[in-house]
């Protein structure tokens, strides 16, 4: 070890052997330390003061960084390690940007999907651990389209093995019409006012639910097509909004593996066209 005298390290580094008592060493390198303790401040070369600055710059940025994991990354990735799982199988929900669905379904509308309805699938991934049901006639699901693999919202029309017909507006299940009946005003409360006064609005009843269904008369739309016969293992669907819908009319059938849960009710509802306005009616309400 290089001794220097008090004099030089004053000339050096501005320190006196009394100013190296009170340097914070206690971060500094155990070679500084021991020279230190052992020898007495007169014998640590001032050379090595950057080398303890530095050494407590470290110091403290691993303290800083030890606070962030604690604080921040640590917590933050337990509610990933949580949350994402939980949203893959169990629950989510869905935000709704278009009006197919209406009126039962509306543009800004946030549903919540049950996972858990039909099957258990492994996280992340469209795979069957187990099932336990199958989507019935009526239920509202979730699903990847088939044609952009885009995550999507409509209504189970035909099941597997089904023959499914729309003849002006009207369905057709394997023969039989769907019967329809006037809706409740209510229903159509939230839609806009040119929609009320060019829409036809009815009841439709398929399988044991009754829902609220849509035309818009003034719209080129496929209002009538030819039988069509539901492969094993999949589903025709369609939209609520029936002149204004993507669905299996143009796209064909969904497939079962492809079928994320069943939309059970509204979370969240935020008017589009009134700068996202809440509508507190819809706020936590079951769907039809």
């Amino acid at each position: 070890m290089i001794n220097v005298a008090n004099e030089e390290c004053e000339t050096m580094c501005g320190l006196t052997a009394d100013s190296w008592e009170h340097r914070p060493l206690a971060c500094a390198p155990k070679t500084i330390l021991r020279d230190y303790r052992l020898l007495g401040p007169e014998t640590v070369c001032p050379s090595w003061v950057a080398a303890s600055n530095y050494w407590c710059q470290v110091s403290q940025m691993k303290t800083l960084l030890r606070h962030v994991w604690r604080e921040w990354l640590r917590p933050a990735l337990f509610c990933a390690v949580v949350v994402f799982p939980f949203k893959s199988v169990i629950a989510d929900w869905n935000y709704v940007p278009t009006g197919s669905m209406k009126p039962t379904i509306l543009e800004g509308d946030f549903v919540f999907i049950n996972k858990l309805a039909y099957d258990l699938k492994v996280p992340f991934t469209t795979r069957h651990l187990a099932t336990w049901n199958d989507p019935q006639r009526g239920e509202i699901v979730v699903f990847y389209s088939p044609q952009d693999g885009m995550r999507l919202v409509k209504r189970v029309v035909g099941l597997p093995g089904d023959t499914v017909e729309l003849r002006n507006e009207r369905l057709y299940v394997n023969g039989s019409a769907i019967s329809y009946s006037s809706l409740d005003a209510n229903v159509s409360a939230d839609l806009t006012l040119e929609e009320k006064n060019h829409a036809i609005f009815a009841q439709e009843q398929l399988g044991d639910r009754a829902h609220a269904v849509m035309a818009l008369p003034e719209c080129a739309a496929l209002r009538t097509f030819q039988p069509v016969h539901v492969p094993v293992g999949s589903y025709f669907v369609m939209g609520d909004n029936r002149d204004n819908s993507n669905d299996s009319r143009f796209w064909g059938f969904v497939p079962r593996s492809q079928i994320l849960g069943e939309a059970k009710a509204i979370v969240i509802s935020a008017d589009l066209a009134h700068y996202a306005k809440p509508r507190l009616a819809r706020f936590f309400s079951g769907l039809k």
